[in-house]
Order: C-alpha cells, then structure tokens, then sequence
C-alpha cells in the first residue's frame, strides 16, 4: 500500500467519503513517507488542491487539513523523535506563512530542505528559507 493510500486508511472515518477512490503515487518515500504525506495534505487542503481528497466545503478542508496535521505529527511524535516534530512544526509554519504572504516560490524548496532532513541528509526547513522578523 502506498503512503498516500496509508495516509487515506487512517484519517477519521467521517473524512473518509470525501477520499479519492484511487489516490496519486506518493510524493514521498522512505522512512517517513507516512508523515510527510500526511502533512503535505494537509497543507494542500489548507493552501492548494489536495491530491487525495475532493469534495469538501471550506470549513470542512481546514478542519481536515487540520486533522491530517495531527495525523503526521502523532505519528512521528510516537517515534519519540523530539527534533524530528520540530522540524516538521517549522515546516508547517513556514509553508503557511509563505502561502499567506503570497511566495508560493518558497514552499517547494521547504518540503524538499524537511524530507531531506528527516532523512539525515540536511539542515531542514528554517535553514532554506529563513523569513525576517
């Protein structure tokens, strides 16, 4: 089963209605695929166009975004990697902060800095893109 379709399995049941009968390939891979499926949903419900989920109001994708949030971190927090949940809170709040202040360019570069950081192959998020005061 793909991350993704992991990701879909596991959401609470009431979201579930809205899932795409076949989700898209991962974006992800690795040990920490799960978690970062899950949180980039969750951001694409909040900021994009979500890839596994369709259909909802907009109330109902920020609470789902919100959900899928806790999803990842719940997850990552059970490895009891505390730098890790750091890592993946710093991407939350700089790939929001990018999408309100309208630098769309800068996310990217974020999801790509954390998945290479929870792999241990680089400084992570707030090391690419620091934001000023």
């Amino acid at each position: 089963m793909s991350a993704l379709a992991e990701v879909v399995a596991a959401v609470d049941p009431s979201l579930r209605p809205y899932a795409r009968p076949e989700p898209p390939p991962d974006r992800f891979t690795g040990e920490h695929a799960f978690v970062l499926e899950a949180v980039h949903e969750g951001f694409l419900l909040h900021y994009g166009e979500p890839r596994a989920f369709a259909g909802m109001d907009p109330d109902l994708r920020l609470l789902a975004g919100d959900s899928l949030y806790a999803l990842g971190l719940e997850r990552l927090a059970a490895t009891g990697d505390v730098e890790a949940v750091a890592e993946l809170g710093d991407l939350i709040s700089l790939c929001s902060r990018a999408a309100i202040e309208g630098r769309r360019e800068l996310v990217e570069p974020l999801w790509v800095a954390t998945a290479r950081r929870l792999a241990g192959m680089g400084e992570g998020a707030r090391a690419e893109v620091p934001f000023s005061a």
